[in-house]
């Protein structure tokens, strides 16, 4: 495989800490494996300056540029390519995050995106699965973040149930232990409301069942370094977590009465202020899935990141597979939109893109917003572009983050009806719009009949389209179109023009 980079790297804007891994990819007889050679921790703890009205405030902010700069000097040398950062929990439900990423992605120096739950959950089961022995029956990997909990039950390395829930070792250490201090009613109440969270997936999960039960990531390897390095475990259980061990880590946190006069070995000063609020949670997780015992792995978002990041870069991109499943589920006219992408993206190149990577790009979300513009048609012919646009902006699209969900829904929406509903959407791109526009336009005879040579390019102010006048003549609905087509972008303040040649 001459074209696999030696190293990928990816970061993880977590609710409590923000991590970097650095993989060296080694081809294997039975696959690509990738080896950690690096790794970044910061225990940012962004949930934590959350407000109550979901706005970050000013010191979390400060924290996570700091430790994003000195990501960024780590990744200086990385092509963009090899590199993919993305944002959790907090980022989704933080008001002002959009005007915090701006900022974000200078000190990192490349783009970050912020993923819906159930493709954290996708990424999550992927780390999981690539770090431990494989079985041949079903696993659970739990996954207890610092603003929200992933459950996911997969088999080999395919997820098959993904949930997220809004319950984290952040949130809720700030709901219910804010000063530290614990006692047997204030961690019974942080149970019983983690409980009522999973008790929404519950009946689901265990009637799917699993064989083995994993806990991923940091408050799960913590409590494990706990409850194993104090001999809290049940007896003959000397890795991972058992019940009896949370129980007896529990009653030592409440005998001390405060996070912050708990001795125990292996206690991290990092993990103290959110140590009552995992432990709450996990303790939840076993009493409600009735689990005894979980392994534990260190291997999960970011890790998982890493295999997807390899993915695209080997064109196994799993976009791209959903892309196809949305074609099948809401049966897609294939025909049609090949030829609308075909064209679109034969346009796009005429308009001379000098950026190479932006071309790729450009080209590739063309492909997409063609293949996915007729969904709606399944809920009903009527503005269907919105209803195609709507499953785009909220469908669970694995592989997709919400900038990338966001992208292809502006086109989609924008490939028909008016311009104006998109003049204050932020991910519209004009460029790639008006080629999808125009081709939809001109294929919709929805056959293969001919079109004459056609040339777009940009003006100073907008867009031309030249067209043979002998085939315009014999085509006056598509003439038609066109006078409307370029009324349309000029009441958005976008030159039209369409010029009628004898060649």
């Amino acid at each position: 495989m001459p074209n696999t980079p030696h190293l990928l790297a990816s970061v993880d804007l977590g609710s409590n800490s923000f991590r970097l891994i650095v993989g060296r990819v080694e081809e294997m007889p039975a696959g690509a494996q990738i080896y950690q050679v690096d790794a970044l921790r910061e225990p940012v703890r962004l949930a934590a300056g959350l407000s109550t009205d979901k706005m970050l405030d000013r010191a979390s902010q400060v924290r996570a540029w700091d430790a994003l700069k000195r990501f960024g000097e780590r990744l200086r040398d990385f092509h963009p390519d090899h590199v993919r950062a993305v944002a959790t929990n907090t980022l989704r439900v933080a008001k002002n995050a959009p005007e915090f990423l701006v900022e974000a992605q200078s000190a990192l120096g490349f783009p970050i995106e912020v993923i819906a739950g159930r493709e954290e959950a996708r990424l999550i089961y992927a780390g999981a699965a690539h770090s431990v022995p494989a079985i041949s029956g079903k696993r659970l990997v739990v996954d207890i973040g610092g603003g929200s909990t992933e459950f996911i039950i997969g088999q080999h390395y395919t997820p098959l149930v993904m949930e997220s829930l809004y319950i984290g070792c952040v949130s809720h250490s700030r709901a219910f232990f804010p000063a530290g201090n614990v006692d047997e009613y204030t961690m019974r109440q942080a149970e019983l409301a983690a409980k009522r969270e999973i008790q929404i997936i519950s009946r689901e999960y265990k009637q799917a069942g699993w064989d083995q039960a994993i806990g991923s990531s940091g408050t799960a390897r913590a409590l494990a370094e706990l409850v194993e390095a104090n001999g809290f475990n049940d007896a003959g259980i000397t890795h991972g977590i058992s019940r009896g061990g949370l129980e007896r880590l529990k009653r030592a946190l409440i005998k001390a009465e405060n996070v912050n006069r708990l001795k125990l070995v292996a206690l991290k000063p990092d993990r103290v202020p959110v140590l009552a609020g995992g432990l709450s949670i996990m303790l939840a997780v076993f009493e409600e899935l009735g689990i005894d015992y979980v392994d534990t792995t260190d291997g999960a978002l970011r890790l998982g990141v890493l295999y997807d990041l390899l993915g695209r870069t080997q064109h196994e991109d799993m976009r791209a597979v959903t892309v196809e499943g949305f074609m099948r589920r809401y049966g897609v006219d294939r025909a049609q939109a090949e030829r609308i992408g075909e064209l679109a993206v034969g346009f796009y190149d005429q308009l001379g893109e000098a950026d190479r990577e932006r071309l790729e790009e450009g080209r590739v979300f063309l492909g997409w917003a063609a293949a996915l513009h007729e969904i709606g048609l399944s809920i009903s012919h009527s503005a269907y572009h919105k209803h195609s646009a709507y499953i785009a902006s909220n469908a669970d699209m694995p592989g997709f983050s919400r900038t990338d969900q966001a992208r292809v829904a502006a086109l989609v929406l924008g490939h028909a009806g008016k311009l104006g509903k998109l003049s204050q959407t932020r991910e519209v791109e004009w460029p790639l719009l008006f080629c999808l526009r125009l081709a939809a336009l001109l294929c919709r005879r929805r056959t293969d009949a001919g079109l004459p040579g056609i040339r777009v390019a940009r003006s100073n102010s907008g867009y031309e389209v030249r067209l043979p006048n002998e085939w315009v003549a014999g085509n006056p609905l598509t003439d038609y179109s066109l006078t409307q087509e370029a009324a349309e972008w000029e009441k958005v303040g976008i030159h039209y023009r369409v010029i009628y040649t004898d060649d």
